[in-house]
């Protein structure tokens, strides 16, 4: 069912990058891939990095009823006051936002303005998403996915033909929001979500104990995007506007392979490394996913390759085929990454905050210095060889830590 899940999104993919390559074409592929940076980045602090924590304390708490509605209604009302907080300082500084991710050659202080308003309704679907996952509805979990994906490919289509560049940004911002109506009705079959929220369940313990998360996701979602846009500014100043957009190209192709991967994680490993009691407990599901899930992974990644030329003309236009030159050094890197995620999975699993931390800190600086010596050496290549550096080093620095649990 995951699969079929997948499937259906890389295939809406597939016709929201074409609808891209055709109306917009590698530049505005490239802001389209500075936004969606900025979007990561505020989109983890909008939920304050909570999922991986709701999904590990829901897990724990499903049949205790009094903890659980402490846990929902005081992330709840965390979220929200968050959310409000930073809706207002999007609408009100739209210009100043615009300027800083789109340069003063661009314009779109409306699309922070829209952003402004979808976000609280985002932050709180993301909270329901993350407590059904931690209960163990993993059905509706993808079901969810499934509606969400739907109805952010009709906003694509429509916004994107009527507005162009405008409208693909645009499409980015209000498709999330949209999601809390299709969250808000699976997690009233589960709890009496309303009933939950009471002002006199606030536990300020509780977001004591998902601080930890926080921190973790904060630094990955929130200083991962930045290197990220910092990276793409350097491309655009020493290669040109156009070449960015032709990383950004083979990175949506990457995203959509990786789901694979990342759906089956966060909804199925995360919570048995949770629930794991010893290193032989967790060493069972490490190598159940490099038995089972890198070995498809890597064959599924061999055939992209050699379908290179089709799957860019497919996807986008003749003026991408570049793009087929960052494919080799883009998939190893990935294989690396996929690699070395169910390790990093463990850190959220066990709270290894500070761990976390210092690992991620070392691969973005890792990431961020050996991209510019890569790019002036071998121009957009060196971006996609950085990465794959990058997650070679990360990978080997994680077998050594949790080699007790590996070997």
């Amino acid at each position: 069912m995951n699969s079929l899940s997948v499937i259906l999104k890389i295939g809406i993919g597939l016709v929201t990058s074409k609808l891209l390559a055709v109306f917009v074409g590698p530049s505005g592929m490239a802001l389209v891939g500075n936004l969606r940076n900025f979007l990561t980045s505020l989109e983890s602090i909008s939920t304050l990095g909570f999922q991986n924590g709701i999904i590990k304390y829901t897990a724990e708490n499903g049949k205790n009823e009094n903890q659980l509605k402490k846990i929902i209604a005081t992330v709840f009302i965390c979220l929200l006051c968050i959310a409000i907080i930073l809706s207002c300082v999007l609408y009100f500084f739209a210009t100043f936002w615009s300027k800083e991710i789109f340069g003063n050659n661009f314009d779109y202080a409306i699309v922070f303005k829209a952003l402004a308003l979808g976000l609280p309704w985002y932050a709180i679907s993301v909270f329901m998403l993350s407590v059904i996952n931690g209960l163990g509805q993993f059905k509706k979990v993808i079901w969810i996915n499934i509606i969400g994906n739907a109805i952010g490919l009709l906003v694509s289509i429509g916004m994107i033909l009527q507005y162009k560049t405008l409208g693909a940004l645009l499409s980015l911002v209000i498709s999330p929001g949209l999601m809390f109506c299709v969250t808000f009705y699976f997690i009233n079959k589960e709890i009496n979500f309303f009933k939950t929220i009471r002002l006199h369940q606030f536990d300020f313990q509780i977001i004591k104990n998902l601080s930890s998360y926080s921190l973790m996701a904060l630094v990955s979602s929130v200083l991962g995007p930045l290197v990220f846009l910092a990276i793409r500014k350097n491309v655009i100043e020493i290669v040109g506007l156009e070449e960015a957009g032709f990383w950004e190209t083979i990175t949506r192709i990457s995203t959509y392979y990786m789901l694979f991967v990342t759906t089956i994680l966060s909804v199925y490993f995360l919570p048995k490394l949770a629930v794991a009691k010893n290193n032989l407990e967790t060493k069972k599901v490490f190598w159940s996913f490099y038995k089972t899930i890198l070995p498809v992974f890597i064959i599924g990644l061999t055939v992209i390759y050699f379908l290179r030329f089709f799957i860019v003309n497919l996807l986008f236009t003749n003026l991408f085929l570049p793009v087929t030159t960052l494919f080799f050094w883009q998939l190893t890197g990935d294989v690396l990454k996929v690699a070395s995620l169910i390790l990093g999975y463990q850190f959220f699993a066990k709270k290894l905050t500070i761990a976390f931390i210092i690992s991620e800190l070392f691969s973005l600086a890792v990431l961020y210095f050996s991209s510019l010596y890569f790019i002036n050496e071998f121009g957009i290549q060196g971006i996609v060889m950085a990465q794959a550096f990058d997650n070679f080093i990360y990978l080997l620095v994680l077998c050594v830590y949790f080699r007790k649990s590996l070997f």
